[in-house]
């Protein structure tokens, strides 16, 4: 997870959306334009503090705009409070109008030295200890690629090797989608206000936004809730979102309670992602789980689980069709692999389960087999569908590619489930969900970190989704659920011992301590001598 100064909202909304929320401020509740203006600059220098305390020294690069207006602010105020301030700008002064004009005054009247962005004189100049730069260059209204001098600004920024901090979104990253439009300022620490945008916690955000910090300025709630509010497009998860799901165990449960995953996948020399995602399941709190797998694999699976029941696909009395009706939930691709063996399972699997409602989880090559034959597994789609890609396998469901889907993930998760159906996940930094239930809602869980960045992560977030459906979680739960704790489960591995060498089955432990952590011993037994 990224690293916030408190708790962010967990509404998220559309850089159009706050700046309606912004003119409501001003129209409909009477907060001067100027008076926000002061309060943005007050929550920037607030979090330049706490961040880099030893500061004293402030370098403003300032465009035209409101968020120019910030900047003048921010160099007003920090002279207030004794600090040295001076302003590069990159909109000449006079050429400024409204609040943005009357916040250069303030900066003017202060003292603030105020001078032209000049790129060669920047670079050839040697910056006193305990500078912080502040970049309130541009904006959320950013809907091109940035150009001439700010980009000779954003380049100078980045190559300066100073903290900054960065006003509202860093300039040139696009608040909606969390990708730079052009080139971005990549910042040390991003203070954002009114209202969180959504693009600053998925995609490629947290590259350019450093830590995090959201203000909502002191708006009152209602502004929030009036009849001309937008309303928000997006709902933040994470750990505390879906901690006390799981029901408490009765004492008298026994193993058929909690359902039968069974695992189809493993094609040869694979046979290690069907057994991480069925040991996730079992970790997880499966009742039974199976593996349908290639024979070779039965004694390895065996030696590392012996918990797990393993169903060889060439042995001569393999019974596939039987197998899949005992499933609670049914996992395929796990290492399924492309060939044809991967796909007469797949196939097999999802036509003879297409008259019942056990609910299918269609994850890593079984994504892409699906995108091999539209028409075909398009016909048998169903609302217990459940499919999980990765960016890659996404672009290979909606015929596009990477570059498309990463560039506006949140249009993407909404095609993948209008065209695929079912609840669907769209992993990455800032894993994105739709649940069939819900198709409008958009929900962003802004766990897990980098150390994830491993083969077989994948396949243990599926054994935990599965095994949250086998005991009776609904879908519409069973995958936020999952994901939040498979995140949470390696942010607390990442800082114990660090990102770096984290491997997927290292989460295990965490993740069933975390499905424990509200009825760690079941319900309280009490025996009392007569």
């Amino acid at each position: 997870m990224a690293e916030t100064s408190a708790p962010l909202p967990r509404q998220l909304y559309e850089s159009q959306a706050v700046r309606q929320l912004d003119r409501l401020a001003i129209n409909v509740f009477s907060t001067t334009g100027l008076e926000l203006m002061r309060r943005a600059a007050s929550a920037c220098l607030r979090a330049a503090r706490e961040r880099w305390p030893a500061s004293n020294h402030l370098i403003v690069f300032t465009g035209a705009g409101n968020n120019g207006g910030d900047g003048y602010v921010i160099a007003a105020q920090s002279i207030e409070l004794g600090l040295s301030s001076e302003i590069l700008y990159l909109s000449p002064p006079e050429q400024l109008v409204g609040d943005a004009a009357r916040a250069y005054q303030l900066a003017a009247g202060a003292g603030a030295k105020i001078h032209p962005f000049v790129e060669a004189d920047f670079a050839m100049r040697k910056h006193q200890p305990h500078t912080l730069l502040v970049d309130a260059l541009l904006g959320t209204g950013l809907d091109r690629p940035v150009s001439g001098n700010f980009i000779s600004a954003i380049q100078a920024i980045n190559t300066s090797q100073i903290p900054v901090l960065s006003v509202d979104v860093p300039s040139g990253l696009n608040a909606d989608s969390g990708e730079p439009i052009d080139d971005a300022v990549r910042a040390t620490g991003t203070v954002t206000f009114i209202g969180m945008k959504r693009g600053l916690l998925t995609g490629s955000a947290q590259n350019y936004t450093g830590d995090l910090y959201f203000d909502d300025l002191d708006l009152p709630q209602e502004v929030y809730t009036h009849a001309q509010a937008p309303v928000p497009s997006v709902k933040r998860i994470d750990i505390e979102s879906v901690q006390g799901w799981l029901p408490r165990r009765l004492p008298t449960s026994h193993k058929g309670d909690f359902g039968h995953v069974i695992v189809v996948g493993g094609e040869r020399g694979f046979g290690g992602a069907p057994l991480m995602a069925a040991e996730a399941s079992l970790r997880s709190g499966a009742g039974l789980v199976s593996v349908v797998t290639r024979s070779e694999h039965r004694a390895g699976i065996l030696a590392r689980r012996p918990e797990i029941m393993v169903h060889g696909t060439d042995d001569n009395d393999f019974d596939f069709d039987n197998l899949l009706h005992q499933a609670s939930v049914l996992v395929i691709g796990p290492g399924l692999g492309l060939g044809a063996w991967g796909d007469q399972l797949l196939s097999t699997s999802l036509q003879a389960l297409s008259e019942k409602s056990t609910p299918v989880i269609i994850d890593a090559d079984a994504l892409t087999l699906l995108s091999r034959d539209p028409d075909t597994y398009l016909a048998l789609k169903k609302d217990t569908w459940i499919l999980t890609p990765h960016p890659g396998e996404a672009a290979r469901l909606l015929n596009s590619n990477v570059s498309t889907v990463q560039l506006d993930r949140f249009a993407t998760i909404r095609a993948l489930h209008d065209k695929w159906g079912g609840s669907c996940l769209l992993k990455g930094n800032g894993s994105l969900l739709i649940n069939h239930l819900e198709p409008d809602l958009i929900e962003l869980c802004n766990e897990g970190n980098a150390g994830m960045a491993t083969g077989g992560m994948g396949d243990i977030l599926t054994g935990v989704v599965a095994a949250l459906v086998a005991q009776g979680l609904p879908l519409d739960r069973a995958l936020p659920c999952a994901v939040c704790v498979h995140g949470e489960a390696a942010d607390l591995c990442a800082g114990a011992t660090g990102q770096r060498g984290l491997l997927a089955t290292d989460l295990l432990q965490e993740i069933r301590q975390l499905l424990n952590v509200d009825h760690p011993t079941g319900p309280e037994r009490r025996v009392s001598n007569v």
